[in-house]
């Protein structure tokens, strides 16, 4: 079984008077392929401080989910990582999880020993 890793922006929050994004909303979802499918899911809210002063800022309406979630592998780092190791650390946790799922399905059984 293969795994998907969908990485998404559900909904942000921003101000009115400059395009200023104050707060991300983010998920990211692990699931195989095949029936069933398991899945498990990583998400947050990502709190900004925008400066419209600063060379590197996006208003609001210029933005693209692929800017906001730079934002968000970045706001993932931990210790010496980069950016895309933060992201491939939380993708490999949530496949971990995803590939557990299909152990445990693989090894166990339901039922009852009565009913045929």
């Amino acid at each position: 079984m293969a795994i998907t890793n969908t990485w998404s922006v559900s909904n942000m929050v921003h101000e009115d008077s400059d395009g200023g994004v104050i707060t991300v909303y983010w998920s990211m979802v692990a699931a195989s392929d095949g029936t069933p499918s398991y899945t498990a899911t990583e998400g947050g809210k990502l709190r900004l401080t925008p400066d419209p002063s600063s060379s590197d800022y996006i208003p609001y309406a210029d933005l693209t989910e692929a800017d906001v979630l730079g934002w968000v592998y970045n706001s993932l780092i931990e210790g010496d990582e980069t950016a895309d190791e933060a992201k491939a650390r939380v993708e490999a946790d949530r496949d971990a999880k995803v590939q557990g799922q299909i152990d445990r399905a693989a090894s166990q059984s339901d039922g009852v020993p009565w009913a045929s």
